[in-house]
């Protein structure tokens, strides 16, 4: 594991994570939609930052087929999607945290203890 590359990819997340808490914020605070969709519409705006930032700068494939790649990314974005929502209901309907917080103890954990870990292994993986 590179650590440049991991910073990187920590960079990325971090910029697809403030594009998916806005998405998430103005959807529930301004058009008062649900938590859980406002968190699915915020993951996917995300999702599509992180992709264009992991494919062209973190991990510099910009060369492989960019199907290929959507494809396996869709499927790890997917896996995520299901996670981070999974996660937010649990922790604001179960345990009655707010969603933002939820959100930001979910996302921490997905992002690190999968999305990284398939981006670098599965969706951006070197020939």
């Amino acid at each position: 594991m590179r650590v440049p590359r991991l910073l990187k990819a920590q960079a990325a997340s971090a910029a697809g994570t403030a594009v998916d808490f806005l998405v998430t914020i103005i959807c529930v605070e301004v058009f008062h939609s649900w938590y859980l969709l406002g968190t699915m519409l915020g993951n996917t705006a995300g999702g599509l930052t992180n992709f264009y930032l992991g494919r062209h700068l973190v991990f510099k494939v910009s060369q492989q087929r960019a199907r290929q790649q959507g494809i396996r990314y869709a499927l790890v974005w997917l896996g995520s999607l299901l996670l981070n929502a999974a996660g937010v209901y649990v922790f604001t309907q179960l345990l009655h945290a707010n969603y933002l917080a939820s959100k930001v103890l979910v996302s921490l954990l997905v992002g690190i203890g999968f999305n990284y870990f398939m981006q670098l292994h599965f969706v951006f993986k070197q020939s």
